[in-house]
């Protein structure tokens, strides 16, 4: 999967490639919708409404044929500065169909950083 926009040097351009340095900077944090309609990481007890979290970057991937191939990744960070990720395809693609997903997402405010203040210079 490519983003439609790849002109720079050493960009990011494959959810493989993000989600590598993601890793390598120590954000291993996924987060899912819990069974009451909040978002908690996958492996921890927090529990998150909309406004503890925000969105700090948002990655659009395409597929170039098929249009399953197709995903968005959240980067999030909550109050305490705890950053992790939500990965998900495109609309009706959606791998999350626990009821309020798309919702909780919009409710979340989004602060959208620039690469290097996320990761310290790329």
């Amino acid at each position: 999967m490519k983003t439609p926009t790849s002109d720079k040097p050493g960009e990011m351009t494959t959810l493989s490639q993000v989600m590598n340095k993601l890793h390598s900077k120590g954000y291993d944090n996924e987060f899912k919708m819990s069974d009451h309609g909040r978002m908690q990481p996958v492996e921890g007890e927090q529990i998150y409404d909309p406004e503890d979290l925000k969105i700090i970057k948002t990655y659009r991937f395409e597929g170039e044929s098929d249009p399953s191939d197709s995903a968005v990744l959240y980067l999030l960070e909550d109050k305490e500065g705890h950053k992790g990720y939500v990965v998900d395809a495109y609309g009706m693609y959606s791998s999350h169909d626990e009821a309020g997903f798309d919702d909780f997402l919009k409710k979340i405010p989004v602060e959208d950083r620039d690469e290097q203040a996320i990761f310290g210079g790329l």
